[in-house]
């Protein structure tokens, strides 16, 4: 409750309170991230439009997949009205980073989000979540891939104040996590130690539990908006104070 004047007022409740279905998009659900984002929606009684450039990788009697590449706006599907929308697609290194990942993600959000012309929300859109990067904080990693991602995190600023006060926009950012694009050092036994020694809590994340931070962020949470929030295992704020022994 939180009291205003005289009177108190309730907190808004969660997007799913009592059980209510949400409509919900996610792209780049064929792996990774944005699999176990729209599978974790749909377990959770929700209904999933997917979007990836590659076929299904989920069957679900509440899940529709379309294949569009989100570079290409006039290609993305039309007709749908999420409440919640997930950008996920994205790439590494793939000389296509800045097109794939902030282009792509203005793309969706600008398509999905908002009436035509851009200016006022879709009446149903209530929560917009971008999967941003720890490499948007620290400027780490490929050139392209770190400036695409400083762009998302900017982008979700610019959205929050757009969509407000219907609506709620922030990126999650995770650090390491357990996905097919990170094989060439998860399968470095150097190259990985190298990395644990630098992250400290000694592992990289689930696809799973960033699916969890991007439900709280969206569906839980009514009040935070604007925010980047970085989920990385404390590898960017990590140190090493060297000083002599006594």
């Amino acid at each position: 409750m939180r009291q205003s004047g005289s009177t108190f007022v309730s907190s808004p409740s969660p997007l799913d309170a009592g059980g209510r279905a949400l409509d919900v998009l996610v792209t780049g659900t064929s792996r990774g991230i944005g699999r176990a984002t729209a599978e974790l929606f749909l377990a959770r009684g929700h209904r999933v439009w997917g979007l990836d450039v590659l076929a299904s990788s989920i069957e679900h009697p509440r899940y529709q997949h379309f294949v569009a590449d989100v570079r290409d706006r006039a290609a993305l599907p039309s007709g749908l009205s999420p409440e919640v929308i997930v950008s996920n697609a994205g790439v590494q290194d793939s000389g296509a980073d800045i097109d794939v990942n902030l282009k792509g993600a203005i793309n969706v959000c600008e398509r999905h989000a908002f009436a035509p012309g851009g200016r006022v929300p879709q009446p149903q859109v209530r929560a917009v979540v971008l999967v941003g990067s720890s490499s948007g904080h620290t400027g780490a990693e490929f050139p392209e891939y770190a400036a695409s991602k400083g762009g998302v995190l900017a982008y979700a600023k610019n959205l929050a104040q757009r969509l407000a006060p219907q609506a709620t926009c922030n990126s999650v950012d995770p650090g390491g996590v357990m996905t097919e694009l990170n094989r060439p050092v998860m399968d470095d036994p150097a190259l990985w130690g190298r990395i644990m020694d630098l992250t400290p809590l000694r592992r990289w994340a689930m696809p799973e539990e960033i699916a969890e931070w991007i439900y709280f962020v969206a569906v839980t949470n009514r009040f935070m908006t604007g925010q980047n929030l970085l989920i990385d295992g404390g590898e960017a704020g990590s140190f090493d104070f060297v000083w002599p022994e006594e």
